[in-house]
């Protein structure tokens, strides 16, 4: 195994490393670099598996005909370099042959996820100015109701004939299609925020961001030749573009679709059939998975070499779950949709691992603390992430097209993360900077708490805020979704209240918890503290405009 800080001082910074990298990328195609350069010996690209339990298998070279001919189809239709085509497309084969025929063209591929409804697609569509939108039937009547609509492609269009039938005009395309080489700098996807605190944002990926995908799946996931791989995330959201598309694929590796809904049986199934021994997905979906003890790791135990967790902080409690029950090593990962990820602990590469931290900067970027006024802190010290664009050659981020940003400061781009320095340079994460719970003068971060309470046999999954109050500032409140066989009770309530005590500081326990059958979320997992945080704030104005009126 690599050594970390051998393999991070290899990037020689700061300038050195930005030329080398810039001057090796003046003429890039992301369809040759994901595709055409893998071609030959028939080396399979992509495993596809139904929700039945109907499978196929796909090469480089097959993905390479079916790209070139969608992207005649798509020429045909005005679309060019720079041009956008969005995709509403569940994980299947068309999906990949979309993403491959747009930038063939040197073409923008924009993502929409199947979840969206009507109004948040025809803002992303209107943002994005797409030529061409590809769908398949289960999504296209979404369309119907989506104003000045671009040009439909659509997977089985025989029963609408305005839509251009995806097979049918494959069939009849030339399979002969010449990549469009473009700068470094040119753009290949274009990423909407989540959307959580406002509208969503569409922010360019650059092609030679593609270096930093490869490098997060050399070092961080490690992923080797002999690996089967899987990245659970959804291909509508940046973790799974960059990592279950782009980063496997740009290393000449197989990736796995499954098109249904996560279940146990169905992830059991995946990782079984496929011989899966390298597995990537977030907290989320690991507490689903471990809450279902051994029906889940008695079928695979013995399997994975190694998993990785991305999307939200990782709990220790699922990490040693994963080392106790399927004897794996899971390591928790930090990204944004803006950078990528960007703070790993790293399978590939040897440095301290500490139980709960999020680790240390991929290599290729240099990751700081900052207070306020945007000094740099030394460890110990709670403060915003930041990434230091001076001496980070893979950052990538240039802000958001064609909207103003506060995210950059003088050199620095600002998370909005609170993280703490460790003295070995690791990093903890706090929390996001408006979830922090200031109370009795304390600084608390939600993600230890929810940590704290996950520990316990009668909880599955937690989020933790803070409640005003006239005295403490605010309280610390818990909302807990418990295990199926556990009824809630004041006692129980009283007894997770303990738990945490014991486990961190007197001040850091919940004061409050309230039971609820489900935690509010992003569509791609992430949990929202800011909604059950304006809730609570909601409650006390109504309680005390109640009081003033009477």
């Amino acid at each position: 195994m690599r050594d970390y800080r051998a393999a991070a001082q290899g990037f020689n910074y700061p300038h050195t490393a930005a030329a080398a990298l810039q001057g090796s990328l003046e003429a890039l195609n992301a369809c040759v670099e994901c595709c055409d350069r893998h071609v030959g010996g028939n080396r399979i690209a992509l495993n596809c598996e139904g929700r039945e339990g109907s499978s196929a298998q796909y090469s480089f070279e097959q993905l390479q005909q079916s790209a070139a001919r969608l992207a005649n189809v798509l020429r045909a239709q005005g679309v060019g370099a720079g041009d956008r085509v969005a995709g509403l497309m569940p994980r299947t084969v068309e999906l990949l042959i979309t993403v491959l025929a747009t930038w063939r063209l040197g073409a923008v591929y924009q993502p929409l996820f199947t979840a969206f409804g009507p109004k948040a697609i025809e803002h992303r569509l209107e943002q994005s100015g797409a030529k061409v939108v590809v769908t398949e039937p289960l999504n296209r009547s979404k369309l119907d109701e989506v104003h000045d609509c671009p040009t439909i492609i659509c997977v089985g269009a025989a029963n609408d004939a305005s839509d251009i039938d995806f097979h049918m005009a494959l069939a009849a395309a030339d399979d002969h299609c010449e990549p469009v080489l473009l700068g470094g700098d040119a753009p290949f996807l274009l990423m909407f925020t989540s959307g959580t605190t406002g509208p969503a944002k569409p922010l360019e990926v650059p092609l030679r961001a593609i270096v930093a995908f490869q490098g997060y799946m050399r070092d961080a996931i490690d992923l080797r030749p002999e690996d089967n791989f899987w990245n659970l995330a959804d291909p509508g959201w940046a973790y799974g573009l960059y990592y279950a598309v782009t980063g496997p694929l740009a290393l000449g590796h197989a990736t796995t679709f499954f098109d249904g809904p996560f279940s146990v049986e169905s992830t059991c199934r995946v990782i079984n059939k496929y011989a899966i021994s390298n597995l990537a997905g977030s907290p989320t979906a690991y507490r689903l998975l471990i809450a279902a003890g051994s029906e889940f790791s008695a079928p695979i135990k013995g399997r994975l070499r190694v998993v990785s967790s991305a999307g939200e902080p990782l709990n220790p409690e699922v990490i040693r779950w994963f080392a106790d029950e399927l004897g794996v090593t899971i390591h928790d990962h930090y990204g944004q949709t803006e950078l990528g990820m960007v703070l790993c602990n790293h399978h590939g590469l040897e440095h301290p691992v500490h139980l709960g931290a999020a680790g240390f900067a991929i290599p290729g970027h240099r990751i700081v603390v900052l207070d306020e006024q945007h000094n740099e802190l030394p460890a110990g010290q709670p403060g915003i992430l930041a990434v230091d664009r001076e001496q980070s050659p893979l950052c990538w981020f240039a802000g958001y097209h064609g909207l103003p940003t506060k995210a950059f400061v003088g050199r620095y781009y600002l998370s909005g993360d609170t993280v703490e320095l460790n003295p070995d340079g690791s990093i903890s994460f706090v929390g996001r900077s408006d979830d922090v719970i200031t109370t009795s003068g304390y600084r608390v971060g939600p993600f230890d708490v929810e940590s704290a309470l996950i520990e316990h046999p009668a909880v599955i999954e937690a989020a933790v805020v803070g409640k005003p109050d006239p005295e403490r500032t605010e309280l610390i409140k818990a909302f807990v979704v418990l295990a199926s066989a556990q009824q809630p009770s004041e006692e129980l309530a009283e007894a997770l209240k303990q738990h945490v005590r014991q486990r961190l500081y007197a001040h850091a326990y919940p004061r409050e918890i309230e039971f609820v059958s489900e935690l509010p979320k992003t569509p791609s997992g992430k949990l929202q503290r800011f909604i059950l945080r304006n809730q609570e704030i909601a409650k006390q104005q109504a309680a005390l405009a109640s009081t003033a009126s009477a």
